[in-house]
């Protein structure tokens, strides 16, 4: 007995319209009951209508009085799917609404049991669900649903970085006829983001930070974004910033202590500076784009850090021979130097390329008197695609500082960056014999090579 031409009654009686409806439904489950129609598949234009699809879902009939009293308790078994109601009206009957099941939970004309069929019996309900007529738009479905339908089998991308209103893309060859299309499903389908931009393959070889092009919405790269109780602004198009590196920033803070010195020499925007002047550090932050220069001292004034943080906006190679180096001796020098109450931190994080820069050591404070001098802790990130990261990152440090490190040294697994190409810190105190050699007196051929002791 139809109700509305959309909820139907499955009668005991009608065998012949039972095994059909049930063979009907069990063969769209085969089908997966929830994608979207496959005509969509290879569109490049957006076509929002064409998601509009009718499946056919268990449903219980309910008094309107016993809602209340029902939802919760039967809430594991209802139907859960994106912009869809669970309670639907039925028109011309006020007495009444439809609960409308998850398919892989409920079977249509078969009696629930257990506490969810106890529970129905109890408040006068009918425990024989029934198929309801359930209408699906593009509204339904999830961006991961609507890019697997569009694009070619296998083809699904929908991973991006959020940074503030911007989702970041980083697309393949194959899926730039369909960057359009994919920037607007993202938009659609996340609150809050008004630009999607996909990364292009052109670095800027200045500054190490990625052009990018605007595929969908707003031409607006300026953003405010929190991380680690901090916020930051910055023009995500002209600095660089990865949200996948929060924790990383985190770690390194995680290792500071009040009245530590921080020597950040490739600052960026200030995701490191920023937490260790919170944490009441005294900062020297040096970056070498103007842009990041200009968003550092803008984020100093916004946390309210600046009289903690001195900026630089020089080589990252002419901070450590000037301004790093002139800071440690004057630390040591002060009458007021207290040696042993904070340790000083080199932050060096542009793994393209800080390892490099670690040869600026070597000889920094050769002929200078420093009595009890603490040599400071160096947190070097570098990125590495052999099989082992963690042999081949030593190495390298090594090679250039030409000393071994520390026995007590520390070797980080930051992220996965690519196949095979990983991201890792090196941790260690700067060996006082570095500082103070002369050049060519080092010698990296006699490094210790004991068992790599590791962070993961």
């Amino acid at each position: 007995m139809p109700l509305s031409g959309r909820f139907f009654y499955i009668s005991h009686r009608n065998r012949t319209f039972l095994r059909a409806t049930v063979s009907r439904f069990f063969l769209m489950m085969s089908e997966n009951l929830f994608t979207p129609p496959p005509g969509v598949r290879g569109m490049q234009v957006l076509d929002r209508q064409a998601f509009n699809r009718t499946v056919q879902v268990p449903a219980i009939k309910i008094p309107t009085k016993a809602i209340g009293g029902l939802l919760k308790p039967l809430r594991s078994i209802l139907l859960k799917r994106p912009n869809t109601k669970k309670i639907v009206d039925i028109p011309d009957d006020q007495q009444h609404k439809v609960l409308l099941c998850d398919p892989d939970k409920v079977v249509p004309e078969e009696t629930l049991t257990g506490e969810h069929g106890k529970l129905l019996q109890e408040n006068g309900v009918t425990a024989v669900p029934q198929l309801y007529d359930l209408q699906l738009g593009y509204e339904s479905w999830t961006a991961q649903e609507v890019l697997t339908a569009i694009l070619p089998e296998g083809e699904v991308t929908t991973a991006f970085s959020r940074v503030g209103h911007i989702a970041h893309l980083n697309l393949r060859d194959h899926q730039l006829p369909y960057k359009t299309l994919i920037g607007q499903v993202i938009m659609d389908k996340n609150q809050g983001i008004t630009s999607v931009v996909n990364k292009t393959n052109i670095i800027n070889n200045t500054f190490r930070f990625f052009s990018m092009e605007l595929i969908a919405g707003e031409d607006k790269t300026t953003v405010t974004v929190k991380e680690n109780h901090c916020s930051f602004a910055f023009d995500f198009a002209q600095v660089y910033w990865n949200p996948r590196l929060g924790t990383e920033h985190e770690r390194i803070t995680n290792k500071l202590m009040a009245r530590d010195v921080v020597y950040d020499v490739f600052a960026g925007v200030g995701p490191f500076s920023i937490p260790a002047a919170r944490k009441r550090c005294e900062v020297l932050a040096n970056d070498l784009n103007p842009e990041s220069y200009r968003w550092l001292v803008h984020n100093t004034k916004l946390n309210k850090v600046q009289d903690r943080v001195r900026t630089f906006n020089i080589d990252g190679r002419q901070f450590i021979q000037e301004v790093v180096k002139k800071d440690m001796i004057d630390r040591c020098r002060g009458e007021d130097a207290d040696l042993q109450d904070h340790t000083s931190h080199v932050i060096m994080n542009l793994p393209a390329m800080a390892v490099e820069f670690l040869d600026v050591f070597r000889g920094l404070l050769a002929g200078e008197t420093l009595q009890e001098y603490r040599p400071p802790m160096v947190h070097c990130h570098t990125f590495s695609k052999a099989d082992d990261p963690a042999a081949d990152a030593r190495h390298r440090v090594e090679e250039v500082l030409g000393a071994a490190l520390p026995k007590d040294h520390y070797i980080h697994r930051v992220r996965d960056v690519a196949p095979n190409k990983e991201m890792m810190c090196v941790s260690f105190q700067m060996p006082l014999d570095v500082l103070l050699s002369q050049q060519g007196e080092t010698d990296p051929s006699e490094p210790d090579r004991k068992k790599l002791k590791t962070e993961t």
